[in-house]
C-alpha cells in the first residue's frame, strides 16, 4: 500500500495511508504516544526481569526499539510480533525515528536490524533481546509460548473491525500468563466490553495528549 510521511504534534513522524484513510501513530505524537500506551501503560508495570512480549502490529518497529531501549537492565526479553504486512526498511527509515530518540550507533544497527532481519524466523539482537517476527494474520496465528505481556497495536476498529472481535480477545487472553497485561491506545466501549465478556479485567487509564482514555486489561491471576 501507497503511504505518505506526515509529521505529528510532538514533531516525530508516521505514516498515513490514503487508501485506508489511516496512521500508524497518532497524529498528536507518535512517539509519546508508543511511550505512553506501551511503555508506561504496559512495560513499566511488569515486576520481573524476564519477559515475553507479543506486539499485534509489528508497522513501523516503534514500539518494539523503543522496548529494546528501555530494558538494557532486564535478564532477558523474548519478543513476538506478528503483521500480516510488513513495510519494507526503505518505509521506515525515512521516518528518522534514529534522529529523533537520538539513538546511539548500537541502538541504530539493533533498529536496522529489526527491519532487516528476515520474516518467520528468530534474531538475537542482544544478548537478552530476541525477536521473533511471523507475517501471518492474527486470527491464524498459534504461539508457542505465554506471554507476559501484549502491546494490541492494529489498525482502528473501524479500519480492521475483524482484529477487535471477541473470538481474537479470547484468543489472546489464552496466550497470556496469569496476571499478564494487554495495553492498548484504543477505549471505544464497544472493544472494552468484549474484553470484559472474555474474561479481562479493564482499566480505563488517561491517554497521551489528544486521547482522554486508553484500556489495560488483566488476565486474571488464577
Amino acid at each position: 500500500m501507497r503511504s505518505e510521511i506526515k509529521i505529528t504534534g510532538d514533531g516525530s513522524s508516521t505514516l498515513f495511508v490514503p487508501e485506508l484513510n489511516e496512521h500508524y501513530h497518532s497524529v498528536n505524537g507518535a512517539v509519546q504516544e508508543s511511550e505512553h500506551v506501551f511503555i508506561q501503560t504496559g512495560l513499566n508495570v511488569l515486576q520481573t526481569k524476564e519477559i515475553a512480549i507479543l506486539e499485534v502490529g509489528f508497522g513501523t518497529g516503534l514500539n518494539a526499539l523503543l522496548t529494546l531501549m528501555k530494558t538494557k537492565n532486564f535478564d532477558s526479553v523474548v519478543y513476538h510480533t506478528v503483521e500480516k504486512y510488513p513495510l519494507k526498511w526503505e518505509q521506515v527509515k525515512t521516518l528518522k525515528y534514529e534522529e529523533f530518540l537520538g539513538l546511539s550507533t548500537e541502538e541504530k544497527k539493533d533498529f536496522r536490524d529489526m527491519h532487516l532481519s528476515p520474516w518467520n524466523s528468530t534474531s538475537t539482537l542482544r544478548d537478552y533481546f530476541i525477536l521473533h517476527k511471523t507475517e501471518i494474520d492474527l486470527a491464524d496465528y498459534q504461539p508457542s509460548v505465554l506471554f507476559d505481556l501484549i502491546y494490541f497495536d492494529a489498525f482502528a476498529p473501524a479500519v480492521q473491525p475483524e482484529l477487535w472481535e471477541e473470538i481474537i480477545f479470547a484468543k489472546l487472553y489464552d496466550t497470556l500468563n496469569p496476571g499478564g497485561i494487554l495495553v492498548t491506545y484504543c477505549a471505544k466501549g464497544e472493544v472494552r466490553r468484549r474484553l470484559q465478556r472474555k474474561g479481562f479485567k479493564v482499566e480505563r487509564l488517561p491517554g497521551p495528549p489528544g486521547k482522554r482514555e486508553i484500556i489495560r486489561a488483566t488476565r486474571s491471576k488464577m
